[in-house]
Parts: C-alpha cells; structure tokens; sequence
C-alpha cells in the first residue's frame, strides 16, 4: 500500500491545520452500486440478530448501588475489533429505566467470537456511567452509547463513544490495553479552540485506519492521527495523541461540512459517521449511515426516517475533498428483526467492521433493539 507520507504534501496539511478550509474541492461524480472502490457485496449468514436483550445478567451499578439488570431492554450499535484471533463485539446495551429512545440508560457490553458469527458474552459492561467518576456530570443518568473501536499497531484500543446526560451528547474518548479496563479521557473537543466545542451536541466517529498484517490497524497522515465524525454532516479532525481532537473550520470560522445530506437520496435527512475509516490505495474509503426524509425530498424507493447504510471516497491527498459517492445504499433494512423494535421504522446502523480470516465482518444495530452482522 502506498505510504501517505509520500502522497500528502508538508504544504497541503499546514494548509490544512492552519485554515480549515478545503483545499482543491470539486463536486462528487454520480456512481452506481458497482464502481470498483466501494466495499460492496455484504450478505446476511444468518436469518437472526447475533445479539439480543438479556433478562438473566446483572451486575452491581455504581450509579444506583444496586444491582441492575443492564441489558434487559435493548441491544444495538456495536463496535467491533480483532483481539488475540477472535472477533471483540462491544455494543450498546439498554436497561428498563426508562421508556422510549434517549430516555433509559446505556452501557457497553462485552462479547467474543472465534467466527465473527457465533458470541458469547459477558455478564457485565465494561464501560457505563460512574457517579463518583471523572465523567459524571456528562455521563449521568443516560449513560455511553454507540461505541467505534478502532487499535493502534502497539495495541493501544482507541473508543469515540457518546456521553449522554440527558441533556447534551458529546463525542467523547475512552482508551484500554485490553478491552476490558477503560480510561475515559472526556468529551474529545474539550480543549480545541479554547473549549468552544465542549458542550457541542456530537457524536459519531471514524478513526482513519489502514489493512496491515490482514487486520485493521490506526493510521497516520504526514505525522496526524485523523478522524470523520458527525451526525448532521460529516466533518474532519485531527490529533497527535488520540485523546485531544481539534475539528477543522471552514473560511467562515464554522465547522467544516466535507459532505452532506442530499435531496432525493437516501441520506437527504442525515449523514452519519459509521465503522473507522478506511486508507487505500483509491483514497479514504468512509462507510456510513443515511437517513432517509419523507416524501420528495427523500429516496422514494425507501422508507421515511429509515437509516440505510452508504459510502464516500475522499482524496488521499486532501481528506476534505469529497471524489465518489455512492447513490443507493450498499445495505438496507429488510429483515423483520430490522424493522421492528425501538425504531420501526427501519434501520442498518453499521458502526463495526473487522477483517477476520480473510473476510470482512460488518457489524450494524437493527431498529435500535438487535445486532446483526454482514460477511463479504
């Protein structure tokens, strides 16, 4: 793989760091579903989610001291990563503490498996709110929700997960050397801009990595670690530490927009960040989730408010400039257990990719309730 150091100019980044603004941008050309960059091609090995609520497991919160049963509500949004030769699902799980979405608390559980297919899982969240933790005020009562995991080639693991209080999301950092023990290192634009970003509504976000040694591992472009990231549109970051992020601005002084939803199509409500990004040869390959509008100014093929997942390809020499989208969705919603439970109407919400043995393993949250997985 051509190395980005020989490919991203001293100029370009300075440009970059020092400005925000996009540099050499041009509008995207149309492509189908078989244009040769993409990652195309995912099929269902399973006709059933491969993780579901849990009634039986508990363990003692230190929220509530009590114990509590964590995930008996729902199960969804998983990250995933390669650990030791198996497949590490962290995904967000819900308790009953509340009704409706954004209103119980979450945390994020723990499972393996030998074929990327097959779990087995833990009885306790390895990272969930702490009223006596550092991130209290920001974690308390809603919890951490939607994890993306991605690992450095030393094998430092890298979490963007969202702190929800109930009042305001934030995209925040949790690091670990083994999955299982986490440090959180709070809201990741914290110090930026001398903390106008803090207490932005955030979340959502895509670590650049690279294929090394058959696996996915954390990249750098000319000396930064970077990162896609957002909701509403995407946006671009980067750091030298992979804790403190500092977002790009645009000539205006706001958040840079690298790509947005589109009229007509199946992101036109929504583009959000999805599994961590990936460096080729073609440029940096983005996988993400769409959410659909209603009416005309959606994608009629499609349902209203319905989260279908897409891809974008930016420039390996300036990951601002937007080059091929794709204009369907490579992966919809059209399993039963896809289309009913928190969110019925309809969603594939891809947030962990893994290549395992050769495949690639995609792993989505269905309709807010299940996990599910795609195998290429």
């Amino acid at each position: 793989m051509t190395t980005l150091h020989s490919i991203v100019s001293c100029s370009l980044l300075l440009g970059l760091l020092l400005t925000g603004t996009t540099v050499g941008a041009t509008s995207p050309r149309k492509v189908n579903s078989r244009t040769r960059w993409a990652l195309t091609g995912f099929k269902r090995p399973l006709s059933v989610p491969v993780i579901s609520p849990d009634t039986s497991t508990a363990f003692y919160c230190p929220m509530h001291n009590a114990r509590v049963k964590w995930e008996n509500g729902d199960t969804f949004n998983p990250a995933a990563v390669e650990k030791d030769g198996q497949v590490v699902m962290l995904y967000r799980a819900e308790d009953r503490s509340g009704m409706g979405i954004g209103k119980r608390t979450s945390r994020i559980g723990y499972a393996t498996s030998a074929d990327g297919i097959h779990f087995e899982r833990e009885s306790a969240p390895v990272l969930y709110p702490n009223a006596s933790d550092s991130q209290a005020a920001n974690e308390v009562p809603g919890g951490c929700e939607d994890p993306r995991v991605a690992v450095t080639e030393d094998g430092r693991y890298v979490m963007m997960y969202t702190q929800w209080n109930r009042k305001v999301a934030r995209l925040a950092v949790a690091t670990s050397t083994d999955l299982h023990h986490w440090t959180k290192h709070g809201p990741a634009f914290a110090k930026a801009y001398n903390g106008r970003f803090k207490d932005r509504f955030c979340k959502s976000a895509s670590i650049f990595t690279k294929v090394k040694g058959g696996r996915l591992v954390i990249t750098k472009l000319k000396g930064h670690y970077w990162m896609y990231w957002g909701e509403q549109f995407v946006n671009l970051a980067w750091s030298d530490d992979l804790v403190n992020w500092t977002p790009l601005l645009g000539a205006d002084g706001n958040l840079l927009k690298v790509m947005q939803p589109r009229d007509g199509y199946f992101d036109s409500m929504l583009t959000e960040c999805g599994p961590p990004a990936i460096v080729t040869k073609k440029g940096i390959l983005l996988l993400y989730n769409g959410k659909n509008r209603s009416g005309q100014r959606g994608d009629t093929d499609y349902a209203a408010n319905a989260y279908c997942a897409g891809q974008a390809l930016f420039s390996l020499n300036d990951p601002t400039r937007l080059i091929h989208r794709l204009d369907k969705p490579f992966f919809s919603p059209t399993m039963a257990f896809e289309k009913s439970g928190q969110y019925p109407s309809g969603t594939v919400f891809i947030e962990g990719l893994v290549l395992h043995r050769g495949h690639w393993l995609l792993y989505y949250g269905c309709a807010d309730s299940r996990v599910g997985v795609a195998v290429k």
